[in-house]
């Protein structure tokens, strides 16, 4: 048997050899393009390597432990010894009445939160705009800001306390008006207007940070065309600042939206009780109960994965709804 040439061999393959040779020189000149731009921009990388480092530890390496979602985990065995179960936790999670529960009032609660929260701070983005005097202007935003930077435990002592019915302010308003007093956190009616306003309270003022940045980078040219023109400043608000803060009014709500089901459970452990589950468990303190307190970590993770899950196709949902309407998206 004779040996082809070089020529012969490469065409019974299929690739010839300057074809083959015309593919690695794109190959190397990206290769040595790359190695200058990061001999160039090294800096950069630097400081974004404290971040991926964390991301990796911290967001992606937890990923290995979502199997346990789909094992019959047992912390004596560990993740890769615990059997495979398959789908059977979720199978046991839809059958459970208390997580339909939590996922009903999930829903219910970030509904409710974006509804009355989310236009709270772009009307304080509008008002400290409005504001001409620099000094109250600077003094509202500390007040306003402030709660923000208070514990979330000091803020459920807070709350406790102002609806306290033997020493609480609101029970103490509303007796003056000869109404009896009320336990306000005993009752599940009650517990979710209670909630939001908190959250409202503390979280508005800060969130209006990002939309006072956004109205800052509004062409001031905009403005004066509009005062010579002889428009009002509510004109100029209506007109001018919010269409120009849209797309950040855009990107905000697409990034809330995906939050829809993360709920601020720290503030509903520190607040609910029993009495008041029917409107107050959500997702993830079921997940507290059933993995921490009950040790039932494979469901406890399989209630995580889902609500995992459904925030993921929620923001992609958004993004791709807001990219259509109004082309403005996350990417």
């Amino acid at each position: 048997m004779t040996d082809l040439p070089a020529s012969s061999a490469g065409s019974a393959t299929g690739v010839s050899e300057p074809a083959t040779r015309a593919t690695e020189k794109p190959m190397r000149e990206r290769l040595v393009r790359l190695a200058d731009h990061f001999k160039r921009e090294w800096q950069i990388y630097v400081m974004l390597a404290p971040m991926i480092i964390w991301f990796l530890l911290f967001l992606y390496k937890p990923m290995y432990g979502l199997q346990i979602a789909f094992k019959d985990y047992s912390i004596f065995r560990g993740i890769v010894e615990s059997p495979w179960v398959g789908w059977e936790h979720f199978e046991t999670l839809f059958n459970n009445s208390q997580f339909l529960r939590a996922v009903k009032n999930t829903v219910i609660i970030s509904a409710l939160s974006l509804i009355f929260g989310f236009p709270v701070p772009i009307f304080l983005a509008l008002m400290f705009n409005e504001i001409l005097h620099a000094l109250y202007r600077r003094t509202c935003q500390t007040i306003v800001y402030l709660p923000h930077f208070i514990s979330t435990v000091i803020i459920a002592g807070i709350v406790i306390t102002a609806f306290s019915p033997s020493a609480g302010i609101v029970n103490t308003i509303i007796g003056w008006l000869g109404i009896e007093p009320v336990y306000f956190l005993t009752k599940p009616e009650w517990f979710r207007p209670i909630f939001i306003g908190s959250g409202i309270w503390q979280e508005a003022g800060f969130s209006s940070i990002i939309f006072l940045a956004a109205i800052a980078g509004v062409n001031p040219s905009l403005y004066e065309s509009a005062v010579v023109d002889g428009a009002s400043r509510w004109q100029m608000m209506w007109k001018i600042t919010i269409p120009s803060i849209m797309p950040t009014i855009i990107i905000m709500l697409i990034i809330r939206i995906g939050n829809l089901m993360e709920v601020g459970f720290e503030l509903i452990i520190l607040l609910y009780q029993p009495a008041t589950y029917q409107t107050a468990d959500v997702i993830n303190t079921f997940i507290y109960r059933q993995g921490l307190q009950s040790g039932q970590y494979d469901l406890a993770a399989a209630a995580g994965l889902f609500n995992a899950v459904v925030a993921f196709v929620l923001v992609m949902t958004a993004n791709s709804i807001s990219k259509r309407v109004s082309r403005t998206s996350l990417w």
